[in-house]
């Protein structure tokens, strides 16, 4: 997907030059330079520092120098500019003079230097022989000689590469990590890592595409990706929106991104980016092994927040997801010496998995989560889609790559009842259900599992309507609910149970997580009557029966990665349930970018810290990561960036006290663990 397309508020526009002081400079036959010649394939340019030499045909036409406000010729290949690369996609890349200012692209032909980024400083690179054809990506338009200086010209045009000297390094984050990290299998074949099994680094790209602020990866680097946002400057609608969902500051919040990151990321600062794709790196340097990517969608959010670039309608917003995550593999694998060569690598079966963990490289799963999955939302308890659908919505979901989705997410939909949230953001999401299904929730009390409790009028709820962002419906009033224990009524529907029966027939993962405790248990009815065990509950969001019943089945569990005492109690408590024995492995669910808080830093951090650099997992040498100006540090920063969860996962092991050597064990299989319930399930 397109980043200027997407955001085009945020790319720099390059002003247009009316004239160029014209160079003289007569069309010779230069001698060849002594500088070795470069004739690397046009994918595995990125961070070469070379001079530009322009052919038309054969003939030669010069070397390119920086020359008034653009770029003449000389036939001295000592006087030439020296030009970094840098990759901005597979066979694309920003000409980067030694002064740092990109050349572009000018509407009057003239390819001219600019200050930063944008659609026009991008050239597609093709190779040509020993020599490489470059095209402006926004235009079309080939490099060659324009009114005898660099500019537009015909197909016929072709730059020959030579090593320079003397290119400027653009900024970059360094993940932090050194050492060799232990083999991603065993002797065996057995995975060796641990696994993030929910989180949602296409954020990005989801809820309409501008209601979250910053990139797990732009084309123009950190400075574009974290680059801060006006719309969520200080009582602007990003600032109340993330000021509900996160409890962050409205009135204060300055937005100062790359380089300073003053205001973000934090571990509240839930509509901004939290997994920059170095920050991903070092939590897989450390010892991660596979990052399952949940496509996250949401119609009712998405038309809540009044900017937006893409369509609201769910499965459109997966699809742009779909993009944004290949995409994004496809620019990591730029910056590592060209196609397949990355360590970010998509995977889309079991088998993938454990190779791309064999070359000692971060397994990428894709899974969905959404609430009107293929359109089948319900409105007034009416479907409002129909068992074709649900079969070719799979279709698609599994030609792109999908091996597990969320049945139901927040609001009751078409295949069943939701599992309440709590609090404002509770409050927040009932009002998107009634958007949605033209009714609150409803519930009724109930003993044993339940789902989580509402206040019996919701004080929350009138806060948020008091923000003034939004409104209710004309004629709803606001719902009232019975104290203590509840359940929601609604249960999984004929619908549901057909989009359950097609997915254990395709050997998907069920995450039964967000089902309603009525729901959940027809859908494990389901499963156990069929032996299927390809369940999971991977970050903290069924009712603890609910998970002892999926660890009966074979499934897979992971606690949401939320503070380290939470995180152990859970565990524990897992661990000493009926079928606690079951355990073999286990995961975290880091849910970042996904609407909800990351792991604040730990209570007696101060007194007993993290001390850095810490040993991972893995063997790897862990320092504290810099962000621009800004360091980060677990004990005091707690999960403010993806990047932190691998000292996370260390001290969690570290304050476990005597359990530590069993849960560094269970996490490091957690991959393994993972894998084997998503081949049974295949196997099924």
């Amino acid at each position: 997907m397109s980043l200027s397309l997407r955001h085009p508020s945020r790319l720099i526009t390059l002003t247009s030059v009316v004239l160029l002081p014209l160079v003289a400079t007569t069309v010779v036959a230069v001698p060849a330079a002594s500088a070795a010649a470069i004739t690397a394939n046009a994918d595995a340019l990125d961070g070469t520092c070379a001079s530009l030499r322009v052919y038309n045909g054969s003939t030669s036409v010069g070397y390119v120098v920086r020359s008034g406000a653009g770029y003449g010729f000389t036939s001295s290949a000592s006087s030439a500019t020296s030009f970094r690369l840098e990759a901005t996609q597979l066979g694309r890349y920003e000409l980067i003079g030694s002064d740092g200012k990109p050349a572009y692209q000018s509407v009057v032909s003239f390819i001219m230097a600019g200050d930063s980024y944008g659609d026009r400083a991008d050239f597609t690179v093709a190779k040509v022989g020993d020599r490489y054809r470059f095209t402006a990506t926004a235009t079309g338009q080939v490099m060659g000689s324009f009114l005898w200086s660099l500019g537009a010209a015909g197909s016929s045009y072709t730059v020959a590469l030579a090593t320079a000297a003397g290119c400027v390094t653009p900024p970059d984050i360094d993940p932090g990590v050194t050492g060799t990290a232990a083999p991603g299998v065993d002797g065996s074949g057995k995975l060796v890592g641990t696994i993030d099994a929910h989180a949602h680094i296409t954020a990005a790209a989801a809820f309409g595409g501008q209601m979250h602020c910053g990139e797990a990866w732009a084309s123009g680097g950190v400075q574009v990706a974290l680059a801060g946002c006006d719309t969520h400057r200080s009582l602007n609608v990003g600032a109340l929106f993330e000021a509900i969902v996160g409890g962050t500051d409205a009135v204060n919040s300055p937005e100062d991104g790359w380089p300073t990151f003053g205001d973000w990321p934090q571990h509240n600062s839930l509509l901004h980016e939290q997994s920059y794709y170095r920050g991903i790196e070092r939590s897989w340097r450390a010892g991660q092994r596979v990052l399952n990517a949940l496509l996250v969608a949401n119609r009712s959010i998405c038309e809540l927040f009044p900017y937006r670039d893409t369509s609201c309608d769910e499965m459109d917003q997966i699809r742009v997801q779909s993009r944004y995550l290949y995409s994004m593999q496809d620019y990591i694998d730029a910056q590592n010496g060209g196609a397949g060569k990355g360590w970010f690598r998509i995977a889309t079966t079991p088998a993938q998995v454990r190779s791309v963990a064999a070359q000692g490289k971060l397994a990428v799963t894709i899974g969905v989560e959404n609430s009107e999955i293929f359109g089948c939302r319900e409105v007034n308890d009416v479907p409002q889609c129909t068992t074709a659908q649900i079969d070719a919505g799979l279709n698609e979901l599994q030609s792109l790559g999908v091996s597990g989705l969320y049945p139901i997410h927040k609001f009751d939909n078409a295949f069943g009842g939701t599992r309440f949230d709590a609090g404002v953001s509770g409050a927040f999401v009932n009002l998107g259900n009634l958007l949605s299904t033209g009714h609150w929730w409803t519930a009724t009390s109930c003993t044993g599992p339940s789902d989580n409790e509402q206040p019996l009028v919701s004080d929350d709820l009138v806060k948020l309507l008091a923000f003034g962002v939004v409104g209710l419906p004309p004629g709803a009033v606001l719902p009232v609910y019975p104290s203590g224990k509840i359940c929601n009524t609604r249960g999984l529907t004929s619908l549901g149970r057909y989009l359950i029966q097609k997915m254990m027939d395709r050997g998907m993962i069920i995450h039964v997580d967000h089902m309603s405790v009525k729901t959940a248990t027809a859908v494990l009815d389901m499963a156990a009557a069929a032996h299927y065990p390809g369940v999971t509950s991977v970050h903290s969001w069924s009712d603890p029966t609910m998970i002892d019943r999926i660890l009966g089945l074979g499934g897979f569990v992971a606690t949401y990665a939320n503070s380290v005492p939470e995180f152990l109690s859970e565990w524990r408590a897992n661990r000493a349930a009926p079928h606690g024995n079951a355990i073999t492995g286990y995961g975290y669910g880091t849910d970042v970018n996904g609407l909800g808080d990351q792991a604040n830093p730990r209570p007696n951090a101060a007194a007993s810290p993290l001390i850095y650099p810490f040993t991972a997992p893995n063997g790897t040498t862990v320092s504290r990561q810099v962000f621009g100006s800004r360091t980060f540090d677990v004990n005091t920063d707690g999960a403010a960036q993806y990047g932190l969860f691998a000292d996370w996962t260390t001290d969690l092991i570290q304050q476990a006290g005597g359990d530590s050597a069993l849960l560094r064990q269970q996490l490091m299989s957690g991959a393994e663990a993972y894998v084997r319930t998503w081949e049974a399930a295949i196997a099924w």
